[in-house]
């Protein structure tokens, strides 16, 4: 397992997140207090909200492409 903060400025960030967490076969979640979300749900997501420090977390080993695809969403 590995994981990684994330925040999303607007909507449109969100948008390229799902579409690019969704090429890969790994399961994920994004985490904000007690509130656990499916990371591909755009609608999941969406209700955690914009500009929040989210923690995500990938069950997958090799995982490091995804990482550095979505490292412009670092908190």
């Amino acid at each position: 397992m590995s994981e990684m903060k994330i925040t999303f400025k607007n909507p449109e960030e969100i948008l390229d997140f799902v579409n690019t967490v969704s090429k890969y076969d790994f399961d994920m979640d994004l985490k904000k207090g007690r509130i656990v979300v499916d990371a591909k749900s755009l609608l999941g997501i969406m209700h955690l909200g914009i500009n929040n420090i989210i923690e995500l977390q990938v069950y997958g080993d090799d995982c490091e492409e995804l990482k550095q695809e979505i490292s412009k969403y670092a908190a």
